[in-house]
């Protein structure tokens, strides 16, 4: 990954090839960190507070140091870069406060047109982290392999009884008529901020919104499917387990709430 810019609590914007984080920081040894994701739009931190309270709480239950100068690191290492759009990602390691704006992904666009296909992976993390961002991605990281592996574009993770639980970096959601169904946060359930906006710009657009716990036949026979996440936004899937979902193409509904989100 290319950065852009970097900045360190205590030091400032440093060069982007200079080390932040000692050899024993337990975020290398044992993934024990919390770290956000962040889009950056026309220069700007989208959701930043929301993003940096979160933040708060995964350090807090990872018995990290409160990471109280994110919001000024933020700041500092989105100016840095200069980029109109970007992703930015804070780290709160045991040694260290770390804020970094990469390039975004290429071909965001073209992905969105023509919608993603998603391959079904057994597993739950543990309920220990729920509503924790931490860097041990291990199983996620696994599960999107093993789509890829099976020709998809990345993984939904099931759980116990056809339990749908999420995408491997992404909150999943689905359409029948004018209700999106999303699953409640719980083990294994990231509550996503972007998924916890989308909420409210889809009651904005006449569609009603139901958490709860459902299965993949649900998710299967929806009329459309879509993901969200901070970088991807909202991304169309138009195929589960090598089955269209509806009509095989991005919907409608998908493409309302990012007009919406980019709005907002």
């Amino acid at each position: 990954m290319r950065l852009l810019a970097v900045a360190v609590e205590g030091r400032g914007v440093v060069d982007p090839a200079e080390p932040v984080f000692p050899a024993s920081d337990e975020a290398l040894l044992r993934g024990n960190a919390a770290f956000e994701t962040i889009r950056v739009r026309g220069r700007q931190a989208v959701l930043l507070d929301e993003h940096i309270a979160r933040l708060e709480h995964s350090a807090a239950v990872l018995r990290l140091a409160e990471p109280r100068d994110a919001t000024r690191l933020a700041v500092q290492a989105v100016a840095a870069a200069g980029a109109e759009e970007a992703v930015l990602r804070l780290y709160r390691t045991q040694t260290a406060l770390v804020a970094a704006v990469a390039p975004l992904p290429a071909g965001l666009a073209e992905l969105r047109a023509r919608g993603i296909a998603l391959a079904s992976v057994r597993g739950v993390p543990t309920e220990l982290l729920a509503g924790v961002k931490a860097t041990s991605y291990a199983f996620n990281l696994a599960a999107r392999a093993q789509a890829e592996r099976a020709g998809a574009d990345d993984a939904l993770l099931v759980g116990p009884g056809d339990t749908v639980l999420e995408a491997a970096t992404a909150n999943v959601w689905w359409r029948d008529g004018d209700v999106l169904s999303t699953p409640a946060a719980a083990a294994g359930v990231l509550p996503g901020v972007t998924r916890a906006v989308l909420a409210g710009l889809a009651r904005g657009l006449g569609l009603r919104v139901r958490e709860g716990v459902f299965t993949t036949g649900l998710l299967a026979r929806a009329e459309e499917a879509f993901t969200s996440s901070a970088v991807r936004e909202v991304m169309p899937v138009v195929m589960l387990d090598g089955r269209p979902i509806g009509v095989g193409r991005p919907g409608d509904a998908a493409r309302r709430l990012q007009a919406a989100l980019e709005e907002a």
